[in-house]
């Protein structure tokens, strides 16, 4: 077995169980170089061990040489644990004492390597437990690359650009991780990220947190990791950005998901983003350097990943609501783990996977420019590349001669009751005087921005993006638009309605040498009138004189007629709202509000949408002093005669927080003295003394009683990649 091990112990006394993976299969794998396994050794109760030792050996090797380990082990707390002076690659106690678990970090050895032993020996008290086979043993093998799920890295040969909508659903809750759920002030930061270059990368496993994840990660504040990204200039495409939420976890149909779109392309093809889970330590859940490109050079359709949380190596509390204990020096980030700590939240001593926090969905929403694959993703591509232009039905007589339709007005309606929007085209010419020319004007029920009129399990649009510059700088040529589903349906059906429109533009109809250039036509400008028939007027502006010289003789100014509501409907149209006030409080939870003001001159009691709304905020904690209990009585004299002592004590409620007030004494003492004692009573004294003594001498030990009952299921050791 080689030097690391200090020899073989009584056999008949071995009190070992057997060692599993967290998945409880009984193969076990390791799957790639370089991947961090924590490794556990138990004791079950009653039992326990004062020292151990563990090494990793290459199979069919007996550790005589350095070459005979595998992997290195790495020491999480190195007041519990050192490597072993005489032999570096075995990890042993630091001091000998009682303990029942200890924790180390494994990283498996290059690929290739062959199978590994993992070996323990426990020492309890004068006797050494270890077996060459069972429950302190264990064969590890590599996986078979062609099944890993990490894929390396590649270069992106897509063409053009694509537009994506990460849309984050929170899943942390007191339902779903009951263990000291965090009743108050539970909520998620603001999520913070960038599509990039593979030369940056926000974060990342096995390397240490920025000053901006830090402050992410410890303070949810995204203020330092936007700055950082924008520092980084070329390698950066897009930041993206969504608001906090507060509190953690409420209902779709309350609280639709924060969500956020972003851009990439060839040289920017990977999508990170962080958010903090709070309160807690350094906590955070996110994705790293996410591939949106294919291998067939085309643009991923659609993502969906389930999120564990990781620990930033900042700060190293173990629960929710730590005092602030900074990591000195600072860890690595990893994954948090089952069995990272018996006080964790996410503690399950079977070493079982951690129920995730959330789920994030990317979803391709836009492409743009010439792309390169040559096989469309779906039918919908398809449709959408032939681009066919659809037109309406229109029953109007022959004699009626009328313009285009006008847009669709604003709704009457800013919220997602009921409303009414309007169109208007006008009568150019009525070459039947017989024949009445009707239908000038088209209403049609609404609703506000983001809501749908049908039932609920319907898709929720975006508004409609402004359109896209013309094609043609002459003539006539196509212009674009595009929105995006911002909820899907409940029962899980797709959405039919069109995310893009195209329609045909027309600039500089006259393009001869005689005609000067100009711009497009702006928005038209807000009707005249609040309801019933205004004016309404849009301008374009002059680019280019004409090529001869000759006067410009296109329009430069339009107006029409516009129609809104009739005049005894009551329309509210409302500012946007202000930005959120100060919180009411200087430290913990207070809350802030913010406003907005009606534009139209009616009573605000006629008028149902609100009109101020109030969340809560959360500055940083409030400090708690020390609390402690009332004095206990006072104890008996400790001597029967002579002078002796009395003592009290009292007991510390609530340990001082976040720079609170400190403890005064918990115990006083106090002198007393009851008689003189008497000449005989040293011997009595002493006679007495040695009757206890020999009344201990009879019986055994607890701690003796402890270790005779010792079995083969009292140890065990977890491994878990991470």
């Amino acid at each position: 077995m080689g030097g690391c091990f200090r020899g073989n112990g009584h056999m008949d006394f071995l009190c070992i169980t057997c060692l599993s993976l967290i998945s409880g299969t009984s193969d076990l794998y390791f799957v790639l170089s370089l991947s961090l396994y924590p490794v556990s050794l138990y004791a079950s109760s009653p039992s326990y061990f004062r020292g151990f030792t563990l090494i990793a050996l290459k199979e069919g090797r007996e550790g005589v040489t350095p070459d005979d380990y595998a992997g290195t082990f790495k020491l999480i707390d190195e007041s519990d644990t050192q490597f072993m002076t005489n032999c570096p690659p075995a990890v042993t106690e630091s001091i000998p004492r009682r303990r029942t678990r200890i924790q180390v970090f494994w990283t498996a050895p290059p690929s290739g390597s062959g199978c590994v032993t993992l070996k323990a020996s426990v020492v309890q008290r004068r006797i050494i437990f270890f077996q060459d086979e069972g429950s302190l043993t264990k064969r590890l093998c590599e996986k078979d690359p062609v099944a890993m799920t990490e894929k390396p890295m590649q270069e992106c040969c897509a063409c053009g650009t694509a537009k994506y909508r990460v849309t984050f659903y929170g899943n942390w809750s007191e339902k779903v991780h009951p263990k000291d759920y965090p009743r108050r002030a539970n909520h998620w930061s603001a999520l913070i990220g960038a599509s990039h270059s593979r030369s940056y990368m926000l974060w990342e496993y096995g390397g240490f947190a920025s000053e901006g994840v830090k402050q992410v990660a410890e303070y949810g504040s995204p203020v330092k990791m936007e700055e950082e990204i924008r520092q980084k200039g070329d390698d950066v495409m897009t930041v993206i950005k969504t608001k906090a939420q507060w509190p953690a976890w409420q209902p779709l149909n309350v609280r639709s998901s924060p969500s956020a779109e972003f851009s990439v392309d060839r040289a920017h093809h990977l999508m990170s983003f962080l958010t903090m889970l709070g309160p807690s330590p350094d906590w955070n859940v996110g994705l790293s350097g996410e591939d949106l490109c294919t291998r067939d050079c085309g643009w991923v359709q659609r993502l969906v990943k389930d999120l564990v949380p990781w620990d930033a190596g900042t700060d190293s509390g173990v629960t929710y609501e730590s005092p602030n204990k900074p990591s000195n020096p600072q860890e690595r980030i990893r994954p948090l783990t089952s069995l990272d700590h018996p006080q964790s939240p996410f503690y399950d001593p079977s070493g079982g996977p951690i129920t995730p926090l959330a789920r994030v969905v990317v979803e391709r929403i836009a492409r743009k420019g010439e792309q390169c694959n040559t096989v469309p993703d779906t039918i919908d591509d398809i449709v959408a590349d032939i681009a066919q232009e659809e037109k309406e039905e229109d029953n109007t007589p022959e004699t009626c001669i009328y313009s285009n339709w006008s847009p669709w007005s604003a709704c009457s309606s800013s919220t997602c009751d009921k409303g009414r929007r309007m169109r208007q085209r006008m009568l150019k010419a009525q070459l039947d005087p017989s024949m009445p020319c009707l239908h000038t004007q088209d209403f049609e029920p609404c609703m506000g921005p983001g809501c749908s009129e049908e039932e609920a399990s319907t898709c929720m649009m975006s508004e409609w993006i402004s359109w896209s510059p013309c094609s043609a700088s002459c003539g006539m040529g196509m212009r674009s638009r595009e929105r995006y589903v911002k909820q899907f349906p409940e029962d899980g059906s797709s959405c039919t309605l069109p995310t893009e429109e195209t329609e045909k533009c027309v600039v500089n109809e006259d393009c001869s040498p005689s005609s000067c250039v100009v711009t497009e036509w702006a928005e038209w400008e807000p009707c005249s009138v609040s309801c019933g028939v205004g004016m309404r007027k849009r301008e374009r502006m002059m680019k280019m004189e004409a090529s001869d010289g000759s006067p410009c003789r296109a329009q430069l100014v339009e107006a029409e007629k516009c129609m809104m509501p009739e005049c005894n409907e009551v329309v509210c149209m409302l500012s946007p709202w202000s930005d959120w006030g100060e919180c009411s409080v200087s430290c913990g939870v207070g809350m802030r509000s913010r406003q907005r003001m009606l534009k139209t001159p009616v009573e605000p009691s006629l008028c149902s949408d609100e009109l101020e709304q109030v969340e809560k905020c959360m500055l940083p904690e409030c400090p708690t002093d020390c609390m402690l209990s009332e004095w206990s009585e006072w104890s008996e004299c400790n001597k029967s005669c002579g002078k002796g002592h009395m003592i009290r004590s009292r007991m510390v409620k609530l340990e001082p927080q976040f720079g609170g007030m400190p403890c005064p004494e918990t115990v006083q003492r106090k002198k007393c003295k009851i008689r003189k004692c008497m000449r005989g009573s040293r011997t009595s004294d002493k006679k007495k003394r040695q009757e206890a003594s020999d009344r201990r001498r009879a019986k055994p030990s607890r701690e003796s009683v402890a270790e005779e009952s010792s079995g083969p299921e009292l140890f065990s050791i977890y491994l878990l990649q991470v």
